[in-house]
């Protein structure tokens, strides 16, 4: 039935526009939408990481430009890398990827337990990564290759310890989200916010497979 003094099409337009106003209305209510269709948050991280691939770029051409370089004498780092050690530690890193999605799934279902168990699990297997890169770290600097030994040792300590760095920061806010789920402030309506921390861990997850196969494969 239409409204009185609208014809039917008036009247479909009228119901088209008020439905679209409810649907802006609730995502607004999550955060504000922009001209892409993404919350300002989720654009604020994609545009945060793609500063990252700037920074991670960089850092790894400077050790392509190093890597042989060691006029000052010392070993060279792709002579002390155990390659065995690196992949396994490479493999748990991109097993945490597999449980970050499963947490952004928990949080869209509105399972809070889930959700934090998958989070403290993503956690874990972050920090067994960073355990294993400090180890490498450890057994460089017991052969003689420390940050200052020459060139190639400077470069390759800085991109993997920024990365290290990243992962650290990572590992922090999975915590912190977990926290916030177990204090019932990440409900179904803010699932979006662990969408949010998925996005940055799978991005340091990416960087470390082109550090690995740049860094530790590429002779």
């Amino acid at each position: 039935m239409t409204e009185i003094g609208l014809t039917p099409a008036e009247a479909q337009a009228a119901a088209l526009e008020q439905a679209s106003g409810a649907r802006i209305a609730a995502t607004e209510a999550d955060g504000h939408i922009t001209s892409t269709g993404l919350t300002n948050e989720k654009l604020g991280m994609w545009v945060f990481l793609g500063s990252e691939c700037l920074l991670f770029g960089g850092l790894i051409s400077t050790y392509l430009l190093y890597k042989h370089n060691n006029q000052a004498g010392g070993p060279l780092p792709h002579e002390l890398y155990d390659i065995p050690f690196t992949s396994i530690s490479s493999f748990v890193l991109l097993m945490s990827s597999l449980t970050m999605v499963l947490a952004v799934g928990a949080a869209a279902r509105g399972d809070g337990p889930k959700l934090r168990t998958w989070l403290l699990t993503t956690a874990l297997l972050g920090s067994v990564f960073i355990s294993g890169q400090v180890y490498e770290f450890q057994s460089f600097v017991k052969e003689g290759m420390g940050f200052t030994t020459n060139s190639a040792s400077s470069a390759f300590y800085t991109l993997t310890g920024f990365h290290g760095v990243h992962v650290t920061v990572g590992i922090i806010m999975l915590i912190s989200v977990a926290v916030l789920s177990w204090r019932g402030r990440i409900p179904k309506e803010r699932a979006e916010s662990v969408e949010i921390v998925g996005l940055y861990w799978h991005f340091v997850d990416v960087v470390w497979i082109i550090i690995f196969t740049v860094v530790y494969l590429i002779k």
